[in-house]
């Protein structure tokens, strides 16, 4: 019996059936009521790796992630995009309250890099939120990451296509974006405790795209001297 309830104490295992309620870690609201209801912890969960599948860029992923964001630098928390695939306009991340002067963006290369970067920044402890995006990536490059994430204070939210749904993947949370005709539907694909049985339609204030201007290629880039359009 001590071994099962040890096996139940560790971050990557929980009961398929449990309550989602019942399922307790640290975690930082997203800003949208209807979708913390959902997520074990009450938001995106701290010290764990995230996948955000999405179709396309633009359909309201940044969005989604901005009010989260925005807490987090206004509390002091730094804040790491590592390989966007464009760069973020300083006056709109401004307007959605996110802390300039706590922002930074990195730029990498190749895949390879990016995953060095990502995993660097997360054993560093020093940031409270990271976001990579990434082509591919396979499981062990995505269990590297998750133990990089392990225990730590950032929620690190990883950014696919869609197709990587069918891959295996240690992430405790994966969610699917899907346009709606406006709101933005969200489908639980993987989450602590039971599972979800049906998507969530947020109602996003307004389209956020990432449009214009080439990924950085510099290896840090202030939020303030960002030059492309996010709008």
């Amino acid at each position: 019996m001590r071994s099962l309830e040890a096996l139940l104490r560790r971050g990557d295992l929980w009961r398929g059936t449990a309550p989602v309620g019942e399922v307790t870690h640290p975690a930082l609201p997203t800003g949208y009521a209807a979708l913390d209801r959902e997520l074990p912890g009450g938001g995106w969960p701290r010290g764990a790796l995230v996948e955000i599948l999405a179709p396309c860029e633009g359909i309201g992923e940044l969005q989604l992630v901005l009010p989260a964001l925005a807490r987090a630098s206004a509390s002091g928390g730094r804040i790491a995009w590592i390989s966007p695939p464009h760069l973020p306009y300083a006056p709109a991340l401004a307007a959605a309250g996110v802390a300039l002067e706590r922002f930074t963006v990195v730029g990498a290369p190749s895949r390879r890099d990016a995953l060095w970067a990502a995993e660097q920044v997360l054993r560093s402890r020093v940031c409270e939120a990271i976001l990579l995006w990434l082509r591919r990536a396979d499981y062990a490059e995505l269990r590297q990451l998750a133990v990089a994430a392990e225990g730590g204070p950032a929620f690190a939210l990883l950014f696919r296509a869609p197709q990587a749904a069918r891959e295996l993947s240690p992430a405790p949370l994966r969610l699917l974006l899907e346009p709606a005709g406006g709101p933005l539907a969200v489908r639980l694909l993987k989450r602590r405790g039971a599972p979800a049985r049906a998507p969530i339609v947020l109602a996003l204030k307004k389209p956020f795209h990432a449009v214009g201007g080439a990924a950085p290629a510099a290896a840090r880039i202030a939020g303030a001297r960002a030059r492309a359009c996010v709008a």
